[in-house]
């Protein structure tokens, strides 16, 4: 049986959320597609394949079946309310407050099928001042944080370069659904999920948004890097043949293998011996208080510029795996589909021949099919036709806890970001999450900006805090006999074990799944990590800027003039997490229904390949490379990103209709150029912009946004922190919460990304300080005693 095959889902999203129902079909759930007449607009989104069939709509359909209605007229709403009255999960992306228009609102449905879970995808919400707002993925993803700290700074920030808010935004509402159906299956009933895609587009800034909140410098765009306060980061570098990303950053986590990358730059001529020898771990403070000068970083940066420029991308990831580097090619798309690692693990799906990107985890958490595209209405008289209830598995007398996942219980050794995402939400959901980490080697993001006060320290990390909040934390060394003692009592108390190391680490510690099995054998383990636990790649150990590098996230995003810049951060560590916690959920939902434990070897970047899977396609099928081109779009015209009035202030401004070009045309003062169609306008896109330009220059960007909004075009400014801090949108979430703190007294987090209609999912406090728990959890969940305490602490199980 797979994970979730008892379960159907009706699909009624279009580009807005077409990954969703791609996500619960990989794993196992039957998705059928209702489409309206003609086909799903997606179906008419470039890029294409020679005979003319969307590989956008390809990249997300696989595995789903076609019904062709349309739910505007009685007999077709009539027709999907009897779809839903035996469905588990419906899926839709409509502006909010249309499907109640048609009478198949959340609340109308509820009372077809109370078993029913409907999510519900939005730009920003289903309620709030910016509910109705006029939007296009390119507007979100400017919204929401990540654009700004995206670009040369010497021009117009940028978006990826395939299209993420919607696909972060369904991957979002996803894992909200498997968590709905692991509620359900407690109480019997199902509820409303209200999925924000600003909010879920945050989550790609890396907590930068809470600079503002925390008292921290503004994260700022720098090119191939970032900009924090006076230090410019460089992560993107020449080689010979393109370039790489190399993690050139400080601190506790980071410095050593900065200081290794600096011998290399010495022995190979680079640098002198007084450069490749300081204090990279201090590096950063020392620039903080001046004894190391601005100056003098910026020549070190030409040093490594010059030394990676000296190389080919092989030769350079050849000297990574052999030193230990955090370096990795800038991939193409055709460097990705030549991966040797991607074949060791037989990741791609082949269809009549041809090749896509296929299962993010082994074993196949589907049935495993690599199922084709199905064609409009295909299924419409099967499905219209058959007979079905919810598979509702509560228990004679249903029990609706408050909170979700109340009684689970899960023991944590992720780190960094991409783990504690996926495990910071089984927390907000109502799960014990016992978080272990060391106090000798910290984790790495406890090192990461920003800093609460901008003052470094463990405990002041506000992605950290973000990120692991509501969790109980110990210090533990399983690399002593005491300190497995006590893992291994954690893993007989835990349902879920979760990890991020790579696959060495946890085999050194005897708490690979083999072990973990023998010693609990219905335990739910996933294990995350860049390249699974497989492959000559699985012990290549970083971060997701370098499996965001190598996936292609960084060749696709930048200017067709200039290197790539990438996007914000460690991309693979926001994209993962979504395909992770909803196959995890979707492992515990099994587990409570059969009783079976299950072991997820989880790849970030075999999941993260089906964020670009268009350009993917656009390569293996039509021979193309895509490659940085601004903010250009096949789909619209304008679409860009235009300064304001002030400094560095820039407006997203999206026609994204005829409708929506007329009435931007008139306010541009170029109504002439009205009835322009899009082919048009596309053939005249740098007339048409530098128009758009000229007409907010002269404006602030409250104006250009209101003025538009106004007309119906869809517009918004792109926010940082500052302006994320006051957004009455995120204010009527009640986005920004503060919560308890055992150093600070209270800090600021962000609240989950989705709302549920009935139960809880939300912190209860920041994350733990280093074994703020650690008493606790070994009294009131192992129950040890204080002798045994002592003779455990003396054998240096507690680092």
């Amino acid at each position: 049986m797979t994970l979730l095959s008892p379960y159907r889902v009706l699909d009624l999203t279009d580009d807005r959320g077409h990954m969703a129902g791609f996500i619960l079909a990989r794993l196992g759930a039957e998705v059928i597609a209702i489409e309206p007449p003609g086909g799903s607009p997606v179906r008419r989104l470039a890029p294409f394949d020679a005979s003319g069939a969307s590989l956008t709509y390809a990249s997300y359909a696989r595995g789903k079946r076609s019904v062709e209605l349309d739910i505007a007229n009685t007999a077709g709403a009539d027709s999907l309310r009897q779809l839903a009255a035996g469905a588990d999960v419906l899926i839709e992306s409509a502006p909010p407050g249309h499907m109640a228009s048609l009478g198949l609102g959340p609340d109308a449905l509820a009372e077809i099928n109370p078993a029913l879970v409907v999510a519900s995808i939005s730009p920003f919400g289903q309620t709030g001042p910016k509910a109705s707002w006029a939007a296009t993925d390119l507007t979100v993803w400017a919204s929401g944080g990540p654009m700004h700290m995206c670009g040369d700074e010497d021009r117009s920030p940028l978006g990826v370069g395939v299209p993420q808010a919607f696909l972060h935004a369904a991957g979002q509402a996803a894992a909200a659904v498997t968590l709905a159906l692991v509620e359900r299956n407690q109480s019997g009933l199902g509820q409303h999920i209200d999925v924000s895609a600003q909010a879920v587009a945050m989550n790609s800034t890396m907590s930068s948004v809470l600079c503002s909140l925390v008292n921290a410098p503004l994260t700022l765009r720098g090119g191939g890097g970032i900009r924090s306060g006076p230090i410019r980061l460089r992560v993107v570098y020449p080689a010979k043949d393109g370039y790489v990303s190399f993690t050139h950053v400080f601190g506790a986590a980071i410095g050593p293998a900065t200081a290794r990358m600096m011998a290399l730059v010495h022995e190979a001529g680079f640098c002198d011996e007084a450069t490749a020898g300081k204090d990279w771990v201090q590096y950063g403070m020392a620039l903080g208080d001046g004894s190391e000068t601005l100056e003098d970083f910026e020549r070190i940066k030409e040093c490594v510029a010059a030394f990676t420029a000296s190389r080919t991308k092989d030769e350079l990831f050849a000297l990574a795996l052999e030193r230990r580097l955090l370096l990795a090619p800038v991939a193409t798309t055709a460097d990705l589909t030549a991966s040797e690692q991607l074949a060791s693990r037989d990741y791609w799906d082949i269809v009549d021949g041809e090749r896509y990107p296929g299962h993010w985890m082994k074993p196949e958490p589907g049935d495993g099919s690599a199922a084709r595209v199905p064609a409009v209405g295909e299924h419409s008289a099967e499905v219209l036709a058959s007979e079905r209830s919810p598979a509702v598995f509560a228990p004679a007398t249903p029990v609706a806890p408050e909170r979700p996942l109340e009684g689970l219980k899960v023991l944590d050794f992720m780190w960094a970001v991409a783990g504690p995402t996926v495990s910071r939400l089984l927390a907000d959901a109502g799960a014990t999450v016992i978080r272990a980490e060391s106090s000798i080697k910290l984790d790495a993001v406890r090192t990461f900006l920003p800093f609460i006060d901008n003052d470094p320290g463990p405990e002041n990390g506000a992605t950290f805090n973000n990120m692991n909040a509501g969790k109980l934390g110990i210090t533990l060394n399983p690399a002593t006999d005491a300190g497995r003692e006590v893992a291994y009592d954690l893993v007989r108390w835990a349902d879920v074990v979760c990890e991020s190391y790579t696959p060495r680490i946890m085999r050194s510690w005897g708490l690979d799944y083999d072990s973990v099995r023998d010693i609990n054998p219905s335990v739910v383990m996933l294990s995350s990590c860049l390249y699974g636990q497989t492959g000559p790649l699985a012990n290549f150990g970083g971060y997701g800027n370098l499996s965001g590098a190598m996936v292609g996230f960084y060749n696709i995003t930048g200017w067709p003039d200039r290197a790539p810049v990438g996007p914000y951060g460690a991309i693979t560590d926001y994209t993962s997490p979504h395909p992770a916690t909803a196959s995890l959920l979707a492992a515990i939902d099994h587990r409570r229904r059969t009783g079976e434990g299950r072991y997820l070897d989880f790849s970030q970047a075999e999941a993260s390949v089906h964020f670009i899977a268009p350009a993917v396609l656009e390569y293996l099928r039509n021979g193309n490379v895509v490659g940085g081109r601004g903010n250009q779009s096949e789909h619209h015209c304008p679409h860009g990103v235009f300064l304001a009035a002030g400094d560095d202030r820039w407006v997203a401004v999206v026609a994204q209709n005829d409708d929506a070009w007329t009435a931007l045309a008139d306010l541009i003062g170029c109504a002439e150029l009205a009835p322009l169609p899009l082919a048009d306008r596309l053939a005249r896109r740098e007339e048409i912009e530098a128009a758009v330009s000229a007409w907010t220059g002269q404006l602030d960007e409250a104006d250009v946004e209101a003025q538009c909004q106004a007309a119906g075009i869809a517009a918004h400014r792109v926010q940082n922190s500052p302006e994320l801090a006051v957004d009455p949108q995120l204010a009527h979430r009640g986005h920004w919460v503060e919560v308890p703190h055992s150093t600070h007294g209270t800090t600021v987090i962000e609240a989950p990304r989705f709302t549920m209609s009935r139960s809880r999912v939300w912190p209860e406090r920041a994350a733990p300080a280093l074994g703020e728990h650690l008493y606790e959890v070994l009294t009131s969940h192992l129950a040890y005693d204080p002798d045994k305490i002592a003779e455990l602490a003396a054998a240096e199980a507690f680092d």
